[in-house]
């Protein structure tokens, strides 16, 4: 996994939609929170994103853009936003490019490891998480990084 102090590497992925969303374009409006999970409609994953999903106005409120990543396709992403009424990006890596540049990705290959970064307009990560089945870790990772961008 990538850490702190390194620079996050560029990319350029599908987003719920199928329109092409790059780092550099989501750094336009900020500091951006980058979280990897596994699946769309798994129950670990669908608590993590409701639990962003609960915390977006506050997140949005201190100037950060909250952006998930996975491997399954623009429609799995559009019916798990739906469904879950998620208010913020899921962009599609089904080739698991991403996954891997962030060195996010499972075991022997498989897999998706749940990982979360804070990553500042430069693109430097100014912090990450990873802990694959400590849902609640993310959260209070992304409550961090509230406070510290409200400050």
């Amino acid at each position: 996994m990538l850490s702190p102090g390194e620079r996050a590497p560029e990319f350029a992925l599908p987003d719920h939609e199928g329109r092409d969303t790059s780092l550099t374009s989501l750094l336009r409006r900020g500091a951006l929170i980058l979280y990897f999970y596994p699946a769309d409609f798994t129950p670990g994953c669908t608590r993590e994103a409701c639990a962003i999903r609960d915390l977006h106005a506050d997140i949005q409120k201190v100037g950060l853009t909250v952006v998930g990543v996975s491997p399954q396709d623009a429609d799995s992403h559009r019916r798990f936003r739906e469904q879950h009424r998620l208010p913020f990006t899921l962009l599609s890596d089904a080739d698991k490019s991403v996954i891997r540049m962030y060195d996010v990705d499972g075991p022997l290959g498989f897999g998706v490891r749940r990982a979360t970064f804070l990553i500042d307009q430069a693109r430097y990560i100014r912090d990450a998480v990873r802990a694959d089945f400590r849902i609640g870790e993310h959260e209070a990772f992304v409550s961090r990084a509230i406070a510290l961008s409200g400050d």
